[in-house]
């Protein structure tokens, strides 16, 4: 058994979230351990596309956060290039009818004056884009600033960069308990191994978020939405962007815990195309799901005609960490001093991990955020429900 101290923070979760806070955290000079029942990218990360979207977003917090993070990822891809296998290729959002294509624009001004850059595409004009794109769709919005990193390779990266500024790995290290001092306040953490003490903890836990908010005394109501990737075998580059229909902006807010699928669909550097996206609530059922697989299948190809003949080598699937007002829970709990959050972000961690991170580590050292952390402040759903048995 030990007892490792001094430490400033101890991050729970090794995915690309819990990454980019150890990262951020020891490279602003504190001392920080990073702390996982799994390997590093073992969860939700590990089975992510790795996508970095600004296009499915609206207006509000999420999209300012979502803008500031597009912007730390290429500082980033500057300091660990190639590592990370970060693309700017961009995102094509298409409409099959006018109907479609008229709610996309509405949207696509609504982001326009939010500071995302998108540029309306004619339906004579989707083809010079991709042309391998099924005919009769009735046009679109291109978002240049949708790119796309290998999620494992950057949450390995992240933490390889976090131990060279002094950070600390314990992987396969459950944590049983958040220890707390007479006042309350957050003193660090138990594992099977030893304790590791710190003024503040982070949970960086994805889809076990409330479980970890529950071992501090506080509730977090974190839910699994599970979700499935098809793999085809390596294919010529027939895909140049980010493509999906622009049904898939409003599955992505829906609070339905039924199944949802709308297709997605975009090629790797490595040859395979990647084909999702669905959603559904069935809690943590891992089970593979034949009809979800085959509307995925069917709905790429019927996008992309080529991909009809194309074979499926493998599907996967995870659990996507769901908070119900669809905003991650980011920054100190003030329920109990010295606990932070950084999870609930649903399908797009990956995406968020470094403005998250960001925030974490400026509301640790006291310092002014880069934009306003209210809407994700954790405690938000206790004063939610207090208001509503007031009414």
């Amino acid at each position: 058994m030990f007892t490792r101290q001094p430490l400033d923070v101890v991050v729970v979760g090794a995915g690309v979230v819990g990454a980019a806070c150890a990262y951020y955290a020891a490279r602003s000079g504190l001392v920080v351990a990073v702390v996982d029942s799994g390997p590093v990218a073992g969860g939700t990360t590990g089975a992510g596309e790795g996508n970095l979207l600004v296009s499915d977003k609206v207006p509000g917090p999420e999209l300012d956060l979502a803008l500031l993070s597009a912007a730390l990822w290429r500082e980033l891809a500057q300091v660990l290039p190639h590592a990370i296998e970060f693309e700017q290729k961009g995102g094509l959002v298409v409409a099959a009818s006018p109907e479609s294509l008229a709610t996309l624009t509405a949207t696509a001004s609504g982001q326009l004056a939010a500071g995302v850059r998108a540029t309306s595409v004619a339906a004579h004009e989707l083809g010079s884009l991709e042309p391998h794109l099924a005919p009769g769709l009735a046009g679109g919005f291109l978002y240049p600033q949708d790119a796309q990193v290998q999620p494992a390779l950057a949450a390995a990266h992240l933490v390889r960069a976090a131990r060279d500024a002094g950070a600390s790995l314990h992987p396969g290290q459950a944590v049983t308990a958040v220890l707390t001092g007479p006042t309350g306040a957050v003193r660090g953490v138990r594992t099977g191994a030893g304790d590791l003490l710190a003024p503040a903890v982070v949970n960086a836990t994805g889809v076990r978020g409330g479980e970890l908010a529950a071992l501090a005394g506080v509730e977090l109501p974190v839910l699994p939405r599970r979700g499935f990737v098809l793999v085809t075998e390596p294919l010529p580059r027939l895909i140049r962007h980010k493509v999906y229909a622009a049904e898939y902006v409003a599955d992505v807010s829906s609070a339905s815990a039924a199944l949802q699928t709308s297709p997605v669909v975009e090629g790797t550097q490595a040859g395979p195309v990647l084909i999702g996206a669905s959603r559904e609530r069935v809690g943590f059922d891992r089970t593979l799901s034949v009809p979800v697989v085959s509307r995925l299948a069917t709905a790429a190809a019927a996008l992309f005609p080529v991909l009809a003949d194309a074979r499926v080598l493998r599907t996967y699937h995870g659990f996507r960490p769901y908070l119900p007002d669809h905003l991650p829970a980011i920054g100190p709990d003030r329920r109990v001093p010295g606990l932070f959050h950084a999870c609930g972000h649903e399908g797009a961690g990956i995406g968020l991990a470094p403005a998250t991170a960001v925030l974490v580590t400026a509301a640790i050292r006291g310092e002014e955020p880069a934009l306003d952390p209210e809407p994700f402040r954790p405690d938000r759903f206790d004063a939610a429900s207090r208001t509503g048995h007031g009414s």
